[in-house]
């Protein structure tokens, strides 16, 4: 397997460049429209062939990049089938199979910090989008969030796999690149809540500034970047 993690600066955001070494197709998570470039150089360097890119929900800080990458290299187009994106290809269901040559990536559906938010899960990688991040988790105050959605999706369903899953999450703002279950569960402090009530106490009361451009990102977004 080849993996590769890129960070875009003005974001904070993560994508992710998985690829079967032994058939060379590629797929790409979160990318992130001002970055393409970046991506079809490492492409050209690899020697890969990009055939799916993901969009983990609608994000609301970036403009994704799947059109730019789709037009050039005619990939399919991936997001959970809860997403308001009418122009994507491909919409996966709650635990249905994303093959890549050899390698299986497993749609998790994960709503809370929007409505349309999915993880996958790749052997032990899990990619969490917005969902579940490092020593913190996502916002659920715009986009149909809900702090009782995204504690059951993290709660009962990504607090479930194995502790030494290892997460990567859609952003960062401290400059973590990875971490694992087992210690987003021991000290996360998000998560360190003894019931639901608790937990959607805490989110109410985080007071954060909506990003800017939502208005606009969103709207290009669920038009997949166009």
């Amino acid at each position: 397997m080849i993996f590769k993690q890129v960070f875009d600066q003005k974001s904070s955001t993560y994508t992710y460049l998985i690829a079967s070494s032994e058939g060379r197709e590629a797929l790409i998570i979160d990318p992130v429209l001002e970055n393409v470039e970046e991506y079809f150089k490492l492409l050209t360097v690899l020697d890969l062939k990009l055939v799916k890119v993901i969009d983990t929900h609608i994000h609301a800080d970036h403009v994704t990049g799947a059109t730019k990458l789709k037009d050039k290299t005619q990939c399919a187009t991936i997001m959970g089938e809860n997403t308001p994106a009418n122009s994507v290809e491909i919409k996966v269901k709650d635990e249905e199979i994303i093959k890549l040559d050899d390698l299986k990536i497993r749609a998790l559906y994960t709503p809370g910090h929007t409505s349309d938010s999915y993880s996958f899960l790749m052997d032990n990688y899990l990619f969490s989008g917005d969902t579940l991040l490092i020593n913190g988790t996502g916002r659920t105050d715009f986009q149909n969030g809900s702090s009782k959605d995204a504690y059951n999706s993290i709660f009962n369903k990504l607090l479930k796999l194995p502790d030494e899953t290892f997460l990567y999450p859609a952003h960062d703002y401290k400059g973590e690149k990875v971490s694992t279950i087992g210690k987003e569960k021991k000290q996360n402090p998000r998560l360190q809540v003894s019931s639901v009530d608790e937990y959607i106490d805490i989110m109410n009361n985080l007071n954060l500034k909506k990003p800017a451009e939502i208005e606009t990102n969103v709207s290009r977004n669920i038009n997949l970047g166009a």
